[in-house]
């Protein structure tokens, strides 16, 4: 199947826009015709790491939304014609994914960030026969084509903004999911969110959802803080203020029960865990190489921090419940979208690291749809 794809060949130069053939659907496989795809940071992470981690050229783009347009032949929960959000892949037969945590399948890395199948295949190949990754994620959606699978499917109501969806499938869940699932936020309970991205203010929102009494946002932009403050944070902090960790411990009343920590800088994790009342819980999301130089006595009183994968998610379960809260009017994350044009895709990567938009998401269908504005 030929596609049309934004190919990452130089971590320093813009996408190169190439007619790729992607492999026939093996049986666990389908064919989704792309309608629209997110972009989330950790499709710039192949930018901003050493070289020879990843294996370029390769297609990024893991928040995919589409309409499936043909199935191997072992898939039967989706057919031809049906609406579906791409999320994370997981292997289906490791004890964490029998166990209902596909989030922390003992196959994740590979599976999601090697852009290659578990058995090492690229997925693709250039015009001339190059091999090409196409499996970031199981998906690689930077393309008018890709290819999911069984696992990392969710069908959804044909009626719905498909284009919109796609960010449901990584940056939305992880924050909402980190907040009602893995941190389990109860009414009355205190947060402070560091970083107000697309997966902060996911979590701004779920803990709004979630009754909390102090929901405290730090960010240094401050267009960033003050949409924080419209999603329900009750406070929004600068976080390059130096008394910020004094400010929260302030308006909380000695210090919160939960810290979510999106930026992955270790100054900020640390903050992160300051905050932390007894017995608190530091939620990391943050994808970074530094080290942290952490004292005990942070941990001490019975605080704790932990890496939270995809919020804990089974995307078949969560995301269902997302849509659902959003056509209720509780959980507007369409706020946080700007739609580009798929041929746009260096802007919206620019946009997205300058902090101008939250949330971009690139139009790779270009047949008629209900644009976001």
């Amino acid at each position: 199947m030929r596609t049309h794809a934004a190919v990452l060949r130089d971590p320093a130069a813009p996408y190169s826009f190439e007619d790729i053939e992607l492999d026939d659907p093996r049986a666990d496989e389908v064919l989704v015709r792309v309608t629209g795809a997110g972009m989330c940071h950790t499709d710039l992470i192949p930018r901003l790491l050493p070289p020879g981690i990843f294996p370029l050229p390769m297609v990024t783009g893991h928040e995919g939304a589409g309409v499936v347009e043909a199935v191997g032949a072992g898939v039967t929960t989706v057919r031809p014609g049906d609406h579906v959000v791409l999320s994370y892949e997981s292997c289906g037969a490791c004890a964490r994914c029998h166990t209902g945590e596909p989030s922390y399948c003992h196959h994740f890395d590979v599976a999601n960030t090697s852009a290659r199948r578990l058995d090492g295949s690229a997925g693709a190949v250039s015009a001339s026969g190059e091999q090409i990754a196409a499996r970031w994620f199981a998906q690689s959606s930077f393309a008018t084509h890709a290819l999911a699978t069984v696992r990392n499917i969710v069908r959804v109501d044909p009626d719905l903004p498909l284009e919109l969806l796609g960010p449901l499938g990584c940056g939305v869940q992880t924050g909402a999911g980190a907040v009602l699932l893995s941190m389990n936020v109860r009414p009355g309970d205190s947060i402070a969110v560091f970083g107000a991205g697309a997966v902060g203010l996911s979590a701004v929102m779920a803990a709004a959802l979630a009754g909390a009494a102090h929901i405290v946002a730090v960010d240094i932009n401050p267009a960033r803080r003050e949409l924080a403050l419209e999603l329900g944070a009750t406070a929004a902090l600068d976080g390059a203020d130096p008394g910020v960790a004094e400010a929260i411990r302030s308006l909380t009343g000695g210090g919160v029960n939960y810290s979510f920590e999106t930026t992955a800088v270790p100054a900020v994790i640390l903050t992160a865990l300051s905050v932390l009342q007894v017995r608190g819980f530091c939620g990391l999301v943050g994808v970074g190489l530094e080290e942290i130089t952490l004292s005990p006595y942070l941990l001490g009183g019975g605080r704790s921090m932990s890496y939270l994968l995809e919020g804990g998610a089974v995307p078949q379960v969560f995301i269902p419940r997302l849509i659902d809260l959003w056509q209720r009017g509780r959980f507007p994350f369409d706020t946080l979208i700007r739609t580009y044009p798929f041929e746009d895709i260096d802007k919206a990567e620019a946009d997205a690291r300058a902090g101008t938009t939250v949330k971009p998401v690139l139009l790779t269908d270009h047949r008629p749809q209900g644009v976001h504005p």
